[in-house]
């Protein structure tokens, strides 16, 4: 995996000015220890947060710095802060750090762990102190295992500091923290399966409300941020909330920087931190070199398996969550993938669906049973035997397993990408109908995207 910096061709180099997430970064890859990391001005925040600010200025502050979670939903970090309980005599709270990156194309949360824990570590500290919660979990996918032996090493580190532990910076605050890894399921992204995975039951999702906040990890109020939404705390802590919005791009909604990638048939497949508000075209083109030789742009995912295919007419969009929406699909994780002109989108899809269904935790009816269905149909139609009414009941799958219809969203999430295939490239799925098959009454109440 490469980071490259904000301008192309790497001219400009990375500064805590414009770099908030990536500036510390070494150019050999190698993890920044805790001596490294103060020396690069590490645990100010963290100072400054416990000796000037008070907790609910904390929260203020990140509010106001309009910092939305990076996981790929993009609530506000400020609000889903204010949520927690103000009653002091509640006296459990548990922060956790939903670290169970396995969004198929997507690793940014993976190379924060993995060369800069402290930034990871130093996040949580400084949100704890704002949320009052004595104890803390780092959620981690179980693949992630060098990210696990480089977190384990800094909590080490940080306590031996008196950074974690009893009597923080002679606060009298205390944070315990512990990096706890999951046993490799998907649908553990889902905060309330992540809480409930942590507590050793099934990974399914829990009906809200109530929310977390109310009722989380083992009944008490809880807290759940991504990796890089936490990662972006300690800047905003230290530098404040004009300059933290002065880093996007002018007409994105979004406030900051933003790690963003390129996958596929790209020159410089990569990991970059960029202004929200950038062209999908500069990263693109600019960064990922564009496509290699002998190989043309089909298609692109802007964020993640779970997100709406677009086409080449549609790089100009801002990357922003409003900026992607315009184009019909959503920001997701905001690392894209690049489809070129040799892949058949059946089998792209087929492959996609049949991820997302071995994945589903099978709570709920149109997800267990909607998802299977749709690997069938893209099976037939893959080998070229599908039926007459394959096409429209694939739709009407996309509109059952549709937000609102499912008991999370995963099902919703999994639709997503088949839908604009079919939209896209509605051709191709044709072709794998076999005239000599006899037709199939499709769904009932077929509903066709875009209609």
């Amino acid at each position: 995996m490469t980071l490259t910096s904000f301008g192309p061709a790497n001219r400009i180099k990375r500064s805590p000015e414009t770099h908030p997430l990536t500036w510390r970064l070494r150019d050999d890859a190698e993890p920044v220890w805790l001596d490294e990391y103060q020396a690069k001005n590490g645990y100010a925040a963290a100072r400054k947060a416990f000796a000037d600010m008070a907790q609910d200025d904390i929260v203020q502050t990140v509010k106001d710095a309009g910092l939305k979670g990076r996981g790929g939903a993009g609530f506000p970090t400020g609000v889903k802060w204010g949520l927690m309980p103000k009653d002091e005599s509640i006296n459990i709270r548990y922060l956790l750090c939903n670290a169970d990156e396995m969004e198929p194309n997507t690793w940014k949360d993976r190379m924060l762990m993995e060369q800069l824990p402290h930034l990871l570590i130093e996040g949580m500290l400084i949100s704890a102190r704002a949320l009052k919660t004595y104890r803390g979990y780092i959620f981690l996918r179980g693949e992630y295992t060098t990210a696990a032996k480089h977190l384990n090493r800094a909590v080490q580190e940080a306590k031996a500091a008196g950074l974690l532990g009893k009597n923080i910076l002679g606060s009298g605050f205390d944070f315990e923290l512990f990096v706890h890894t999951g046993a490799g399921r998907y649908i553990c992204g889902e905060e309330t399966a992540l809480i409930n995975s942590l507590e050793g039951r099934r990974a399914n999702p829990r009906s809200k409300p109530p929310f977390p906040a109310a009722v989380g990890v083992w009944g008490k109020p809880t807290c759940v941020n991504n990796v890089e939404t936490l990662c972006n705390v300690p800047a905003i802590i230290a530098d404040g909330v004009d300059w933290y919005k002065s880093l996007a791009r002018e007409g994105s909604e979004d406030m900051g920087t933003k790690l963003m990638g390129f996958s596929g048939k790209v020159k410089n497949p990569g990991l970059w931190e960029l202004p929200f508000g950038v062209t999908a075209r500069e990263l693109f083109e600019d960064y990922a070199g564009g496509m290699r030789d002998g190989y043309t742009l089909k298609a692109w995912q802007p964020g993640g398996a779970g997100t709406g295919f677009l086409l080449p007419e549609h790089l100009d969009a801002q990357m922003y969550a409003g900026g992607i929406g315009k184009v019909g699909t959503r920001m997701g994780t905001g690392l894209a993938m690049a489809v070129d002109n040799t892949v058949n989108m059946v089998s792209l899809l087929r492959n996609m669906e049949q991820f997302f269904a071995r994945e589903s935790c099978g709570f709920c009816t149109p997800c267990r049973d909607g998802l299977p269905w749709s690997v069938k149909l893209l099976m037939a139609l893959e080998k070229g035997e599908g039926r007459e009414g394959d096409i429209e009941t694939l739709l009407g799958l996309v509109g059952f397993l549709g937000p609102g219809k499912t008991f999370c969203a995963h099902a919703p999430g999994a639709v997503e990408p088949l839908g604009s295939a079919i939209k896209y490239f509605r051709s191709e799925f044709e072709a794998g109908i076999a005239p000599t098959r006899a037709a199939v009454p499709p769904l009932a109440r077929p509903i066709v995207v875009g209609a």
